[in-house]
């Protein structure tokens, strides 16, 4: 009986033992069996390789594809997927792949957006601004940049608007990235002959407005000092009164003034010294009269007085009149003044002219007049009358 149970455990338990083998050779099998599958797939599956710099410029034409240096075992899909490259900083990029198994694959990975490349400065190299103008050195002035934003230049070194010179500045511009343009120019600051201030060497104060001069807030119109085309319309009230007056008082005395040239436009002006040039040359029609735009005349100012009882007028024989003679002791009680006294052409430009007559007002007038012994403007003010 003993016997019989014995042989009964032995033969269970071989039993179990083949059960065991059969299941641990199964399970093995099944771990052996994927793990060859697995192999077999991952050798299948997509290998990428991305280039060394994943850096790119902001707001570059760039595609997916330009970041890839290898792929084994796939095929790119979205390989001409453009980038958006607008904002600076890491971006997230992901590469559709046909692996080999004709799967889909996602391959994600990040590159860096940068800006290194210094904003370009437009500008002129040279600008050139009238001394006491003001100057606004960025009109015209233009930056750009790759990162496409609005960036306001600003002016670097010093320079003085009132004094004249050659100033060596530049124009900096640096965007959010800290990348920094420069663009050297030159700002020439030059007088302006029609529009300046300036100082006669005698110390009176000269300001030019619009071309026209004037020294102490008196006009001058000489050779030196001319007057715009367009400048006079008349003889100036003022300057008629007091032709006026003193036609009233030489009456008292017997004389009959009146104006025989008054008011001359540059028109005219330049008519009468063309048929001057054209009858005795350039030379001696400068002696005795004025170029276009130099003349007294054309300032409404001055005129020429004739006498009716005295044939000479507007003529040297009319210096030694008696009407001459009176008016050069007498005009300056009227604010006019005899503008070309005799022996002063080296001062003024021109021969002596007893008819001539400017009005600069009683004060000035009474200066000038000195006792009988004529200052002409040029001596009083300290200015030269020389054609340039």
């Amino acid at each position: 009986m003993s016997r019989k149970i014995k042989s009964k455990k032995s033969n269970l338990s071989k039993i179990l033992m083949i059960l065991l083998i059969v299941i641990v050779l199964g399970v093995g099998g099944y771990f052996a069996y994927n793990g060859y599958k697995m192999k077999v797939i991952n050798a299948n599956k997509a290998k990428v390789t991305l280039i060394d710099n994943l850096e790119v410029e902001i707001n570059t034409q760039v595609d997916l594809i330009q970041f890839v240096k290898q792929v084994d075992n796939g095929e790119i899909i979205n390989m001409e997927e453009k980038v958006d490259t607008s904002v600076l900083g890491g971006k997230e990029l992901v590469l559709l792949i046909k692996n080999k198994n004709d799967e889909e694959e996602k391959y994600k990975f990040k590159i860096k957006i940068v800006d290194t490349i210094p904003p370009e400065i437009e500008g002129k190299k040279e600008i050139t601004s009238y001394v006491s103008n003001d100057v606004n050195l960025l009109d015209g002035v233009k930056v750009n940049d790759n990162s496409l934003e609005d960036i306001t230049p600003k002016v670097i070194g010093e320079y003085d608007k009132n004094k004249t010179g050659k100033y060596e500045l530049k124009y900096e511009a640096i965007d959010s990235s800290g990348n920094k343009g420069e663009y050297d120019f030159v700002l020439n600051i030059v007088s302006d002959p029609n529009n300046r201030t300036f100082t006669t060497s005698k110390g009176f104060s000269g300001k030019v407005v619009n071309g026209v001069t004037y020294i102490d807030g008196v006009l001058i119109a000489n050779k030196t000092y001319s007057l715009p085309a367009n400048y006079g319309s008349g003889i100036t009230g003022t300057t008629q009164s007091a032709f006026d007056k003193m036609k009233g008082d030489a009456n008292s005395q017997g004389f009959n003034l009146y104006i025989g040239s008054g008011y001359r436009s540059y028109y005219d002006q330049k008519y009468i010294y063309n048929n001057y040039v054209n009858r005795d040359g350039r030379a001696a029609a400068d002696t005795y009269s004025a170029r276009a735009g130099h003349s007294e005349h054309q300032t409404g100012l001055a005129f020429d007085v004739c006498e009716r009882n005295t044939s000479a007028c507007i003529s040297s024989w009319f210096n030694d009149t008696e009407p001459a003679k009176w008016m050069s002791d007498n005009c300056y009680k009227y604010g006019l003044i005899l503008r070309y006294p005799k022996g002063k052409d080296n001062l003024t430009g021109y021969m002596y002219e007893s008819w001539h007559f400017r009005y600069v007002g009683v004060e000035l007038a009474t200066k000038l007049y000195n006792g009988g012994d004529w200052i002409t403007l040029e001596e009083y003010y300290g200015i030269d009358s020389k054609y340039q």
